[in-house]
């Protein structure tokens, strides 16, 4: 396989980049918020505010800066959306500004919407955080996606306000989770579990959902120190999973929307996130070394979904639960926020191991 030189890679991260600053919309939108447009607040709006902090972190460079402290303000000043799962992941970006910029302002709304989650999100039987959204309750329901956009949020406060509790919560909030959403079969997480009924609804073994584990984990183990049984549990079941992972990988190097149904459609997103969390884990040393082929396979079919104006294709539109597999299968495809920056976060990776 060829090898992917540092040239190549700035030029791809340059305009994903600028492509995700200016995201608009090629489908008729069916979210009750507008999730394409970095415009709006939203989950997809808050990965890829995420994705642009860890690249400012890495680069120093201040337009970025400049753009993500704009972007809140912007927000402040025109009024932000009711709390929920979804709308609380800008708030993991913002708590990283509201250190890097000592502004009060941004810290107390991380302190509101902390108090929130800890204290007033609802809840599953066992203490799981009920996955509401914006448009619906989702009573008793328990998402994959509900880690990386609300859990990381707070155990990353734990650490800036030096509040063990909200280290636990976290903990509890990733074991609850795998509890009831991993298939004991495949080690792969199925997309949701509902108490109301007991059940896994479609089974979906959907790719973006597991990969908001396998990207998401790595950034956490960052973030916090765990007690070592723990950290232990969560490596081991990201090594099951990206085992189980490589034996789904398709020629092409990429992961199928749904990962054990190979007449579904290739996903980049999930395929970019995928990858971001094995190298990230590999360099780090939480999977052994033979993953670093799988993921470098992954990286070229990223690199190949990027065309000449930054726009990463292949990106399936959000994608709530579904009753059947159908309904995964027939989601949209089209250019979102969450490719942009899942693939941004693989390129920036990618540059320490070239």
């Amino acid at each position: 396989m060829e090898a992917v030189s540092r040239t190549v890679l700035e030029g791809h991260i340059a305009r994903v980049i600028e492509r995700m600053k200016d995201m608009r919309g090629s489908i008729h939108e069916t979210a009750p918020i507008g999730i394409i447009s970095m415009d709006n607040w939203e989950w997809p709006q808050g990965v890829g505010l995420f994705a642009l902090y860890r690249y400012y972190r890495e680069t120093g460079e201040q337009e970025i800066l400049h753009y993500l402290t704009g972007w809140f303000d912007s927000k402040l000043d025109g009024g932000i959306p009711a709390k929920n799962v979804n709308t609380m992941c800008p708030m993991l970006t913002l708590s990283y500004l509201a250190e890097e910029t000592g502004r009060a302002d941004y810290m107390q709304l991380c302190r509101e919407w902390l108090e929130y989650a800890l204290h007033d999100m609802p809840r599953t039987e066992e203490g799981g955080l009920q996955h509401e959204v914006t448009g619906s309750p989702n009573t008793g329901q328990l998402w994959d996606d509900t880690l990386y956009m609300t859990v990381l949020f707070v155990a990353r406060m734990g650490i800036v306000l030096k509040e063990e509790a909200c280290i636990q919560e976290s903990i509890r909030q990733f074991l609850v989770h795998l509890k009831y959403l991993t298939d004991p079969v495949t080690g792969l997480f199925f997309h949701g579990w509902t108490f109301e009924g007991g059940h896994h609804f479609a089974r979906a073994l959907w790719a973006r959902g597991n990969s908001w584990y396998t990207a998401g984990l790595v950034d956490y183990l960052e973030m916090v120190e765990l007690p070592s049984g723990v950290s232990s549990f969560l490596l081991s079941s990201l090594a099951r999973q990206v085992r189980k992972l490589t034996e789904l990988q398709a020629p092409e190097g990429a992961w199928h929307t749904l990962l054990d149904d190979s007449s579904s459609y290739l996903e980049t997103s999930a395929t970019a996130a995928f990858t971001y969390g094995m190298l990230k884990a590999v360099r780090q040393g939480l999977l052994p070394e033979d993953c670093r082929k799988p993921a470098m396979a992954a990286l070229h079919y990223v690199l190949g979904q990027i065309d000449e104006e930054g726009v990463v294709q292949g990106v399936s539109y959000g994608t709530g639960m579904g009753a059947t597999l159908d309904d995964y299968r027939e989601i949209p495809v089209c250019p979102m926020p969450y490719g942009q920056s899942m693939a941004l976060l693989l390129l920036v990776e990618a540059m320490k191991h070239v």
